[in-house]
């Protein structure tokens, strides 16, 4: 499973906030709702948010083993 819980200690750290992303960045609230739940979000939205926060990958998501095997 992917976990987004350290997007929002990132965003924190470099004092952006969600409004921040939907009103000066143009993230869609969708996907903001997504990232919460730890749901898929594509690549581009993790792109954008690397841009955004001058971070790394690593620094916005993590992955955690699950029994989830195809």
């Amino acid at each position: 499973m992917i976990e987004y819980s350290r997007l929002w200690k990132t965003m924190k750290a470099r004092g952006v906030t969600q409004y921040d992303l939907y009103t000066h960045f143009n993230v869609n609230r969708a996907q903001i709702n997504r990232l919460r739940h730890n749901q898929n979000v594509e690549v581009n939205t993790i792109d954008k948010l690397c841009n955004i926060l001058h971070c790394r990958v690593e620094d916005i998501m993590e992955h955690i083993p699950d029994e989830n095997c195809f």
